[in-house]
Parts: C-alpha cells; sequence; structure tokens
C-alpha cells in the first residue's frame, strides 16, 4: 500500500495506533509530515550542488572519496556528504551500491527542484507548521561553510539572530515538533507508576515539553499525583525561558523547580539523590548524551524501584535510513560523535526501536518499550518516527 494512503485512510491509522494517539495523526498533520520531507530532499539538493557534489557524483565514489573531490574539509565534509547522499539514493536520484562503504553514483547532473514551491504549499496548508522549515532553510545556509571546514554548525545554529527560530521551532503550536511533547505527555499519564512522586525533565527546553505534559495530568485531574516537578536544562538561555513559562502557571508554586543539569555529568551534582525519583522525563534528549550508557546508569541510579524513564524521541524506523530532521542536527558535532556502543549505539543521531530496546536493557532495566509500535508501522508508513520509548528500573 503507498505510505500515501496512511494520510487519506482513516481506518489504516486507526489499525496501527493506539486510541491514545488516533487524533494527534490526522491528515492534516500527516500531509505537513510529507511536505517538510520533500522540502529537505530539496534543500539537501540544492546543498549538494552548492558544495560541488555534481561532478564527483558522475565519476561515482564513496561519500569520504566525494567530498575530498569537492574539495570539503576531511572532518565534517565526509559525514555530512554521507548523509546527504543516502538521502538523495533513498529518493532515488542517484544511485547507491550495496555494502560498506557504499558507492554512490550519478548518471545525470542533479535536478534542480526549488525548496520556495513546497514552502508556499505548506503555507497554504498549515502555516503553523512553517518553524521547521524555517529552521531547515537555516540550516541549509549553514552547509556549505560547515562541510569546508570555514564555521561550525553550533555557531551556525546558535548564533543570537536564531534564536528566536528556535523557540518558534521547540513550541507546542509547531505541530511537525509538538507531536514528541503530545505523545510524552501521554505517555507518562499512562505509565506513572506510584501513587505520587517526583517528575525530573532532563532536557527542557523552552518549556514546551513540560507544558504539555503538565497540561495533560491537568485535564485527567491527576495533578495530585505531580509531589513534585523538577525542569532542568543545561543552556543559560533555554533554562531563563523554560522558567518564565513554568513559573508563571498555577499549579507551579510549591510543585515546579527549575535547576541545571547536565545529562553527561553525576546526576548529583544537580542535587539528584539516588531512588528519589517516579519519574525521568524527557523530550528528544537521550539521543544527545556523549555517553548514553552513562546517562542511563545516572537515570536508574535517581529512580526508585518501580519507576520509569520515558523519553519522547525521533525514532529511526530502519538501520541508515535517514530522518528528514537530522538535516538540522547533522550540522552539530555532539549530535554526529558520541561514544558509540556497538551493537546498539553502532552511529550517532537518532536510534532505531531496536536499538533502544537494547539500550535500556544494557543499562540494567526491565520491560523496554517504544510506543507508537514503530516496528509495525514502519512497514506501511516508514515516515512516522516520533515514539516514546522508556523502561522500568525493577
Amino acid at each position: 500500500m503507498p505510505v500515501r494512503a496512511f494520510a487519506t485512510d482513516s481506518d489504516l491509522r486507526a489499525e496501527l495506533l493506539p486510541a491514545e494517539l488516533l487524533p494527534l495523526f490526522d491528515g492534516r498533520f500527516i500531509a505537513s509530515c510529507d511536505l517538510i520531507e520533500e522540502y529537505v530532499f530539496r534543500l539537501a539538493l540544492k546543498v549538494a550542488r552548492e558544495t560541488g557534489f555534481d561532478r564527483p557524483l558522475l565519476q561515482g565514489g564513496a561519500a569520504e572519496e566525494i567530498a575530498r573531490r569537492a574539495g570539503l574539509d576531511s572532518l565534517t565534509g565526509a559525514p555530512l556528504a554521507d548523509w546527504l547522499l543516502r538521502l538523495l539514493a533513498e529518493r532515488g536520484v542517484i544511485a547507491r551500491s550495496a555494502g560498506e562503504p557504499s558507492v554512490f553514483q550519478a548518471l545525470e547532473p542533479l535536478p534542480d527542484l526549488n525548496p520556495t514551491e513546497i514552502e508556499r504549499a505548506q503555507a497554504a496548508h498549515d502555516p503553523d507548521a512553517l518553524p521547521s522549515f524555517r529552521l531547515a532553510a537555516l540550516a541549509a545556509e549553514g552547509y556549505p561553510p560547515v562541510m569546508r571546514g570555514e564555521a561550525s554548525g553550533e555557531a551556525i545554529l546558535f548564533a543570537a539572530d536564531r534564536i528566536s527560530a528556535w523557540s518558534e521551532y521547540f513550541s507546542n503550536h509547531n505541530p511537525l515538533y509538538a507531536i514528541s511533547n503530545q505523545i510524552g505527555a501521554r505517555a507518562v499519564l499512562a505509565r506513572f507508576p506510584h501513587p505520587r512522586g517526583t517528575i525530573l525533565e532532563i532536557g527542557g527546553g523552552a518549556g514546551s515539553g513540560a507544558t504539555a505534559l503538565l497540561d495533560q495530568f491537568a485535564a485527567a485531574g491527576a495533578t495530585a499525583r505531580i509531589e513534585a516537578y523538577r525542569f532542568t536544562e543545561l543552556s543559560p538561555l533555554f533554562l531563563r525561558r523554560g522558567q518564565r513559562v513554568l513559573r508563571s502557571r498555577p499549579d507551579a508554586p510549591g510543585r515546579i523547580s527549575c535547576g541545571v543539569l547536565d545529562i553527561d555529568r553525576p546526576f548529583a551534582e544537580a542535587g539528584v539523590e539516588p531512588g528519589s525519583l517516579a519519574v525521568v522525563y524527557g523530550v528528544n534528549t537521550l539521543h544527545v548524551a556523549h555517553d548514553l550508557a552513562f546517562t542511563l546508569a545516572e537515570i536508574r541510579a535517581a529512580l526508585a524501584p518501580g519507576g520509569q524513564v520515558i523519553a519522547s524521541e525521533c525514532v529511526r524506523p530502519f538501520l541508515g535510513r535517514t530522518v528528514y530532521v537530522e538535516f538540522i542536527f547533522a550540522l552539530l558535532d555532539s549530535f554526529r560523535s558520541p561514544i558509540l556502543q556497538p551493537p546498539w549505539r553502532p552511529n550517532g543521531g537518532f536510534l532505531t526501536p531496536e536499538q533502544w530496546l537494547a539500550a535500556f536493557r544494557a543499562a540494567g532495566f526491565a520491560e523496554p518499550f517504544v510506543w507508537p509500535d514503530i516496528p509495525r508501522i514502519r512497514e506501511r508508513y516508514p515516515s512516522l518516527v516520533a515514539a516514546a520509548v522508556g523502561a522500568v528500573k525493577l
């Protein structure tokens, strides 16, 4: 069945999705997903042409060879070239050989497809999703200098004049990002392990994930179950924004606290006591841990028996397959270069469902889960990549 059927066939969505999530994945949202994927594909084509891929691709070669022939930096050019080339191969624009390293070959010059046409289509369809398009466009501007070694992705993406773009992106008003907040909030409500307990949110950003979760508990009449909500973030800028959002809530006094926590450092440095938490929660945070094994061990130590780690994550549907949002975050060295843990952490970026399950088991957790069931969904609709993953401390 064509993947487009997922957007038009409500019976198919009802078959594949749990009832709690079905309202989130309506035809409007799925159509926006299809548009942003096409937009990123066209941006990737533009970047490939601007960085001189045309002639090396006609000759053919591995990503490292093509990056070298295009005069790109040896450290940043090759991994970013690999991602771009895999995307172009997935879309059928170039050929890719089996095996590793893959050989990429173009039989004709890369097509020139206008990304602006897709942005206009999204504006007509649902302008609320445009912050994702704007951030992707800013990333596209950064690819040539980063791939040439002239600038870092961190300096480009987090320049002072781009912070507002991040705030609009990490917003519950942006449906392409808010889906992660909504899935995570529902997962925590459904799996909250104790009658009352403390939630620690890691990597809370500007507070949109916490807002969605607290609103979900309030709508269910379950606010009293959250004894305390500890909102943490490493970036001072995002922490200040999150504090402003959360401290203005009527349920904040005596319940919500805000502070600094680095997921790559011992949690004790942030005052987190062992065995003190019911839930450790994060939205698109765990995959950026430099040493995921270390971070999961810290989380497990902080949880009380029966406590849960629940993370709303962008999940890679198949090993090696690109995910559109990587176009933005692959510019960041921290995203591309974590400590690897074969076989469940063989690369930077997002993990597959199987890798998440293996990661939790390796860290000593029990009953790992992926919700919704991406392994069941991906054969019918591989573009559905938002899910909650987690496990229990016995």
